[in-house]
Order: structure tokens, then sequence, then C-alpha cells
């Protein structure tokens, strides 16, 4: 069985929401045969990467940069992970107060670095997450989940 790894950041309601509308697109019922596990940027390990077949990241856009949390996680994994996750697909949701440029660009950077393969068009969102924000969050973790079905 295939795993899809959702590290996040979650520190607000309006990020709770994109997690949330995320977590129900990777384990719609027409969902077969991936496990999603789901881990706080703080707590995500090397071996959870390494362990899974495709990442989802999540991350608030603080002073024009990923989170710290987000980014700690990515210092903690980025050598042990290196070589092994090369081509590992990935995508990632961003919300931002009223700019993620600089959160995307560092998160683009890092995972540029990293050898990984962005599966999914970027959901970025300024201001409360709308319906259809949500519903992007929604696509953006089926379509990786997808991917990896047997």
């Amino acid at each position: 069985m295939a795993t899809l790894l959702i590290v996040h950041h979650t520190p607000s309601p309006h990020c709770q929401a994109m997690l949330e509308a995320a977590v129900a697109g990777a384990t719609a019922p027409e969902i077969e045969n991936v496990r999603v596990v789901r881990r706080a940027a703080l707590a995500a390990t090397a071996s959870d990467v390494l362990d899974a077949d495709a990442c989802l990241l999540g991350t608030p856009a603080n002073l024009g940069y990923m989170s710290g949390a987000l980014k700690h996680f990515f210092d903690q994994i980025y050598y042990p992970c290196l070589d092994a996750t090369r081509g590992r697909p990935f995508g990632y949701y961003v919300h931002g107060g009223n700019d993620v440029t600089g959160a995307v660009r560092s998160i683009e950077s890092v995972t540029t670095g990293l050898g990984w393969r962005r599966a999914a068009e970027a959901v970025t969102v300024t201001g409360e997450p709308g319906k259809k924000d949500l519903e992007a969050c929604w696509e953006l973790a089926a379509t990786l989940a997808a991917g990896l079905m047997e």
C-alpha cells in the first residue's frame, strides 16, 4: 500500500480548514490502497518521509517565508532524504494574510534542491479561504493520492 504523508503547520482556523479539505480529498472513497499519514511539521521526521511515496505540505506564509515549523521540518530531513527521495511527487498549499510569494519561493527552492517533482499545482490563498479555495485543496490532495493508487 502506498503512503501519502501530509506535513503541515496549522496555527489558524484558515489553515485548519485547508488541512481538513486536503485530508478529505486524500481519503475520498474513490481513493483506494493509499494510506494517509498526517504529521505536524515540528513532529515529522526523516523516517516519515522515507516511508512515504508522496508528500503534501501545508503552511502559512509568515513574514514573507514558509512557517518556521515547515523550515524546521526541511532542516531535519534535507540531508537524510536527499538521495533517497529524488523524484518524489509532492504538492503544497499556502495560506497568507495578504501575500504568499516568499513562502511559495522558499518551498519551491527547497523542494528543487531535494529533487522532488511537483505532481499538482500549488494552492495559494490569501485571506479567508472560500469554497473554491477549499475545493482546490481537496483536489490537490486527491490528485496526489490518486497518483499513488496501485
